[in-house]
């Protein structure tokens, strides 16, 4: 199989995800990105493969190629029964497993993303990885049910840091409020502009006016 400059990319991006999902998930955690222009050197990204040994360059499982073939002659729908499994290496490890079909230009097959979770690492350092390090401080994020429940939360929230500053000369308050929200990215969601007017109870015109001057001192 040749890959298209399409097909590449997208393999790419797939290759540059995976790094940030073994860092959420920790080292008990396999990752490996297959292409399948080159079943003998399938593996083009792995993260923790000294579980298995296995490096870039490295070929498809056994597995891998029955998944494939099961595709070939059922459809991609056949790959739906290897997306959460348990299996068993050849070093008696346990391992659960998950291996995800990557479609390309067109909708073609061109690529598969395996997870392999070792059943065996020890618990104390699967629980470490999840927690993260003691010293870490935690980041704040509200899952909003809609964009106005956002942009109402992100108001509320600027407003407890700007209002009750005494360092914070009334006249500058609004535009502190502004620096904010745009800081947040607040202001790319549709229509937040009037919104945040409406909150803060001052003209939209107000609110561009704070926005072009934070822009441009950005640009200087």
């Amino acid at each position: 199989m040749k890959l298209t400059k399409t097909d590449q990319q997208i393999l790419d991006s797939y290759a540059a995800a995976i790094e940030y999902l073994s860092a959420y998930l920790g080292s008990a955690f396999e990752i490996s990105l297959h292409s399948l222009e080159d079943y003998n050197h399938s593996v083009v990204r792995i993260m923790n493969g000294y579980h298995s040994g296995r490096a870039v360059g490295a070929p498809l499982t056994d597995l891998a190629l029955n998944m494939l073939k099961r595709i070939s002659e059922q459809g991609l729908s056949a790959s739906e029964s290897y997306a959460s499994y348990h299996s068993v290496n050849a070093a008696g490890e346990r391992l659960k497993s998950s291996t995800i079909p990557i479609l390309g230009e067109k909708g073609r097959l061109i690529g598969m993303l395996c997870i392999n979770l070792y059943l065996d690492s020890p618990l104390y350092e699967v629980l470490q990885d999840l927690a993260g390090a003691g010293n870490e401080s935690p980041e704040h994020e509200y899952f909003a049910p809609t964009t106005v429940d956002s942009i109402t939360n992100a108001v509320a929230d600027a407003r407890n840091q700007v209002l009750f500053n005494p360092t914070i000369p009334a006249v500058n308050k609004n535009r502190e409020l502004i620096r904010i929200l745009y800081d947040r990215g607040i202001f790319n969601i549709k229509d937040a502009v009037a919104k945040v007017a409406e909150l803060l109870g001052i003209s939209r015109n107000t609110v561009y006016m704070h926005l072009r001057n934070l822009s441009g001192e950005q640009e200087t």
